[in-house]
């Protein structure tokens, strides 16, 4: 588990303070990156098999940090004792919970939910932010856009 003590230290950090890989181009999406690097996720595509580093990579893709939950639902059924998960933000359509499956497009967002805030990598301020999940539930505009919760993979 991680504490809000530890998130808070990478406030305002870019990928480059967190990734000692190398993978810190600002024209990519960062926010499964972050998670990944702060939940030591190693799984998957990782910033190692996109750099070539020399350290263990984390994962950098948010439909495989959504498929590797070990449960998923509408952030509306989220159980008030979960207090430590991960939160998504994308269009509806973009979700399948019964296969824990989230399709592979570009607006799709995650970061990690504790204790009522929200920890992500904002990728248009290049750092490290935390915000509500009333926030972070407007990170893409239009009518189907919607929050969903998945348990934190093992």
């Amino acid at each position: 588990m991680i504490t809000a003590a530890q998130l808070d230290q990478n406030l305002g950090n870019p990928i480059s303070k967190l990734c000692t890989n190398g993978y810190t181009d600002p024209n990519d999406n960062h926010c499964a990156h972050f998670v990944s690097h702060m939940l030591d996720y190693q799984f998957g595509t990782t910033c190692k098999t996109m750099s070539g580093g020399p350290n263990p990579g984390a994962n950098i893709r948010v439909q495989e940090l959504f498929a590797h939950c070990n449960g998923v639902g509408a952030w509306s059924a989220r159980p008030s004792a979960l207090v430590q998960c991960l939160v998504f933000v994308t269009d509806s359509g973009n979700v399948h919970l019964k296969l824990r499956k989230m399709d592979n497009v570009p607006k799709k967002h995650v970061g990690i939910f504790l204790n009522g805030t929200i920890w992500h990598y904002s990728n248009s301020k290049s750092q490290v932010v935390k915000v509500t999940p009333k926030e972070f539930s407007h990170h893409y505009p239009g009518p189907g856009i919607a929050l969903f919760y998945g348990v934190l993979p093992a």
